[in-house]
């Protein structure tokens, strides 16, 4: 079991000659992956108990207390309006379960938030799991919402998951460095939430003082780690929230049964919004039908993309599953036709529409959320296109093209991501042979322990979605049935985006579930 103290003395005396004698590689590699340095793996599932007792190789008060090492750098305290912030970034293993002298080495960035004139308080932490995968956690810019929430009585930490934001970030430009599919493949198979969990348990014993545990906040894709979490490092956790993301863990992939329910809701909710905006059916068709008639089935985008019929369902992704999702897919399609402003003008679809579809998908700052996608669900299994399979078998709901000449309501799709959006988007066209090998790959490791967790004794509390389009509510209950002395709060007053629309309140019905001033039952 890991150690919840620091190491002894003598340990960390030697353990701080042999980092100064190697500061120069460590530093040199902010800037490039080919430097290797010798941070310490926390990956629990890859080395003996006993042996990562001994290891702990930082005293996590000096460095909270502000203190560097090669391994993690801090920086000054700064300001947003009644929040005082502070950078930290880690040097931690791209391959955990390589141990600390033979990976690769990558960035991990973390954000220290504290509400004004609490700097120096003794706060209990709090580490937010961002929801994705591929996403970033977003800069706070004022003290408001689930933040402010929290800075009453914690220190949150905001990390960037690897490879998004400033953690050794895999962006179009970055990604084309690899010479080959295979090769950025093999890179992207570490960047799912097993490492994830290791790189937040890498900050944690270097970050809290004397290595002490925290508490998690996992929203969406965020919940899917911290159930990893409570699977293979619940030494590290005080307690855990989860908001809208619990995830399935079954063995194998089970992400057909995620898009057989994802197609049912996605069906469910595009019923509620042409009742909310009856108008838009003949927008939307008339829009496919004209898409359908240009050469070669679509029009050119912005970027350089393809807009197809099948593209323009996507927009369901975003528009669907939050709140004001209705409301923006209406304002978003009241612009879809330039005006005719000279007698005889062909109709053409507006500039303003195409680049708001654009902006929509976010796969130009976010393409490793369309690479992942599929393998959040494999434990020993690949996940071979699955949306695209299942989509196959509900085909006459979802055929585009066929519903608006019929006069039906062109159906959206949910979160899904398909083959053939690798040729459309131009943001992905060059990593569409790395997503077919990644959809092809069948040793993933496990992401849950479902003894773990059949035995846990981590407080958790969550918030379950009832109408929640990202995350199938059966499937979330299935698994929550196994997680030991969860506490679940179960309401259809919020969408998936439930942490974002009223943070308050979130934050404070599930921190009362676990202190005693919710009821039991």
């Amino acid at each position: 079991m890991l150690l919840l103290h620091a190491p002894p003395s003598p340990f960390l005396r030697t353990l701080l000659r042999y980092n100064n004698h190697n500061h120069h590689s460590s530093r040199v590699f902010f800037f490039s992956l080919s430097h290797f340095t010798k941070p310490f793996s926390i990956a629990t599932r890859f080395f003996s108990r006993s042996r990562l007792s001994s290891l702990l190789p930082m005293d996590g008060q000096r460095l909270a207390a502000g203190g560097s090492s090669p391994e993690h750098f801090t920086g000054d305290w700064y300001s947003v309006p009644e929040l005082r912030l502070r950078d930290h970034r880690f040097t931690v293993p791209l391959d955990h379960s390589q141990g600390p002298y033979s990976s690769p080495k990558i960035t991990v960035f973390a954000r220290e938030v504290v509400a004004a004139g609490k700097e120096e308080q003794k706060l209990p932490y709090l580490l937010y799991l961002q929801g994705g995968p591929g996403f970033e956690c977003r800069q706070p810019t004022e003290s408001s919402g689930w933040v402010q929430k929290v800075c009453e009585e914690f220190r949150l930490i905001l990390m960037d998951q690897r490879g998004t934001g400033l953690s050794t970030p895999l962006t179009v430009s970055s990604m084309l460095q690899f010479k080959s599919a295979e090769e950025l493949a093999d890179f992207l198979k570490h960047f799912r939430a097993d490492n994830i969990v290791n790189d937040a348990e890498f900050i944690r014993v270097r970050l809290v003082p004397d290595a002490g545990p925290w508490t998690i906040l996992g929203q969406s894709y965020g919940g899917f780690c911290a159930v990893t979490y409570l699977s293979f490092a619940p030494q590290g956790l005080k307690q855990a929230l989860i908001t809208g993301g619990i995830p399935p863990i079954g063995g194998g992939c089970p992400a057909d049964s995620v898009y057989k329910a994802g197609f049912k809701q996605a069906i469910n909710q595009n019923e509620k919004y042409y009742k909310r905006f009856p108008q838009d059916v003949k927008i939307v068709q008339e829009l496919v039908n004209y898409l359908a008639e240009q050469e070669g089935g679509g029009v050119a985008l912005p970027s350089g993309g393809f807009l197809t019929p099948r593209g323009l369902q996507t927009l369901g992704l975003s528009g669907l599953g939050s709140s004001a999702g209705f409301e923006s897919l209406h304002y978003l399609f009241q612009r879809v036709w330039d005006p005719t402003l000279v007698p005889g003008a062909p109709k053409k679809i507006s500039y303003n529409f195409l680049s708001s579809f654009e902006k929509w998908l976010s796969f130009d700052t976010n393409p490793l959320y369309a690479l992942m996608h599929e393998s959040i669900y494999c434990q020993g299994s690949a996940s071979k296109w699955s949306a695209n399979s299942i989509r196959s078998e509900v085909e006459d709901r979802f055929d585009a093209i066929r519903a608006a000449k019929e006069g039906l309501p062109v159906l959206f799709t949910g979160e899904m991501i398909f083959p053939w959006m690798f040729d459309e988007i131009h943001a992905l066209k060059p990593f569409k042979d790395a997503a077919h090998i990644l959809a092809e790959k069948k040793d993933w490791p496990p992401l849950y322990d479902v003894q773990v967790l059949n035995n846990n004794k981590v407080p958790v509390a969550a918030a379950v979605y009832y109408e929640d389009l990202y995350v199938s509510f059966k499937l979330a209950m299935e698994t929550a049935s196994q997680i030991a002395g969860i506490r679940l709060w179960i309401t259809n007053e919020f969408m998936h985006s439930g942490l974002r629309d009223d943070g308050n309140k979130v934050i404070d019905h599930l921190l009362g579930m676990l202190n005693g001033k919710k009821p039991l039952f």
